[in-house]
């Protein structure tokens, strides 16, 4: 044992600061375990809990064949080679054993995992998994595998406790200050503090857009700003990527109603709407099924918001607009909750939603005329059911949804910390979101290849820094 009060620091209880603990515990590790928040878990409370991995117990008994190779050769498809493929690589080979790790702590599976899932770019093979509660079943089982380290007495957890800065000396960091002022030293420290969704002002600076979030409260980027204070390089920039759209909540807030989510993916409910940004002009096809390429676009409109339009024969036949949502749920909450509206006429729809009414009559003129002509649509849709023409007239107002975050403390492949000139900081490492999203999906959504290497990540940095 050094003069350091703990062998190991981590700076957040969540999706890969307890696996980190846990697995620093086993190994007889002194561990401190730091989070401003008044419970474990962060994201977990939020997050859809989706992980992938290749080759698991799982996929064997249902028959389902796959490998590494074609795991990694998804996410370069999906990412469009923008991944960083060293992480993509030590996250994909600890996939298959951490999801057999979760499975052998009793982590409940949802029964139709693995699967593809379509709400992002798919997957060639069924390798997606999840728990019934989402996030929370994940948390189901870190939260016992803690509270028995905890009671082992190799881990101190302290709740409602925010980090101020690190500590370093001749530029190694030998611990961290607390908010009140206190020091603590350890022979090494993990940065596990989450992204930055719930912090306007970072997210404007590192991802030069106006914020609407869904992400947890306390993911406020203090583990990026701490690095960044001693030198840390910062990487990911102008890699955001948006969600596909959510409803404004009621409270003024800036964040949005995530459980009021509209379908709006293409092989969910066919698309009887056009979208339109605030001149009332469209902007993608509609029935474009990749939701890749639509998220890319929508950060090219003002705003990055857009209102779906469609009259009483789409409301008729393209239902639910939102998750378990009736008809006459939309039509009782239309000008009366944010973010939805009605009108009996385009004009009066446009006023309502506070769109152009000439932007709006003549994109929905052309529309029609379009396809009363048999002319191909101006952006290439080819689902085109029916004219809006008959209203009632219905709107719903999306904003662009940050769930996570891309940009992220750069780290070398064994997840050290480091400068903008490759320089490692010694005794600092980092694993999670705070990584930034864009380290193992690049500029699009992977699906599970964030929730899965922050756990593996974690429990890795906690076997290696405990191995001694």
């Amino acid at each position: 044992m050094s003069a350091n009060d703990y062998d190991l620091i981590i700076v957040g209880a969540g999706t890969a600061g307890i696996p980190c603990a846990v697995a620093a515990a086993n190994n007889g590790a002194k561990v401190l375990l730091l989070d401003k928040a008044d419970d474990i878990g962060g994201s977990l409370h939020t997050s859809g809990g989706h992980m992938s991995a290749a080759g698991t117990r799982r996929q064997k008994e249902k028959g389902i064949e796959d490998s590494v190779e074609s795991h990694r050769a998804d996410i370069d498809r999906i990412s469009n080679g923008g991944a960083r493929k060293d992480l993509v690589n030590l996250a994909t080979d600890l996939a298959a054993p951490g999801l057999d790790w979760l499975e052998d702590n009793d982590f409940e599976f949802a029964p139709e995992a693995p699967r593809i899932v379509y709400g992002h770019e798919p997957y060639s093979v069924a390798r997606t998994y999840y728990g019934p509660e989402a996030g929370r079943s994940i948390l189901k089982v870190l939260r016992p595998l803690l509270e028995k380290a905890i009671a082992g007495g190799n881990v101190e957890l302290r709740l409602n406790t925010a980090v101020k800065s690190l500590i370093t000396k001749d530029s190694a960091v030998t611990g961290v200050e607390l908010a009140d002022g206190s020091k603590v030293t350890a022979n090494n420290t993990v940065l596990a503090s989450g992204g930055f969704g719930a912090n306007a002002e970072l997210f404007e600076e590192l991802e030069k857009a106006t914020l609407v979030s869904a992400a947890w409260p306390t993911s406020t980027g203090d583990g990026i700003l701490m690095a960044r204070e001693i030198g840390a390089a910062i990487a990911g920039a102008g890699t955001y990527l948006p969600t596909f759209g959510g409803l404004p909540s009621p409270d003024g807030t800036g964040r949005v109603r995530w459980t009021d989510r509209p379908l709006l993916v293409a092989s969910e409910r066919p698309p009887y709407e056009i979208y339109v940004d605030k001149s009332g002009n469209r902007w993608v096809a509609e029935d474009e099924e990749s939701i890749d390429i639509k998220e890319h676009a929508l950060t090219g409109i003002e705003a990055m918001t857009f209102w779906t339009i469609f009259d009483s024969v789409g409301m008729e036949n393209s239902q639910p607009m939102v998750v378990d949502w009736s008809i006459d749920k939309f039509k009782e909450q239309a000008n009366v909750l944010p973010g939805v509206f009605a009108g009996e006429t385009l004009e009066e729809l446009a006023k309502n939603a506070g769109i152009s009414a000439a932007g709006l009559k003549a994109s929905v003129a052309k529309y029609n005329a379009d396809l009363a002509a048999g002319s191909p649509d101006q952006f290439g849709r080819k689902f085109r059911p029916a004219p809006i023409e008959k209203g009632p007239f219905y709107s719903l107002q999306n904003h662009a949804v940050t769930l996570i975050t891309f940009s992220g403390i750069d780290v070398d492949a064994d997840l050290r910390v480091r400068k903008n000139n490759g320089e490692v900081i010694p005794n600092l490492y980092a694993a999670g979101e705070v990584l930034g999203s864009a380290a193992t999906m690049g500029q699009s959504f992977v699906g599970g290849m964030l929730v899965m290497p922050s756990i593996t990540f974690g429990k890795l940095l906690g076997e290696r820094l405990s191995a001694h």
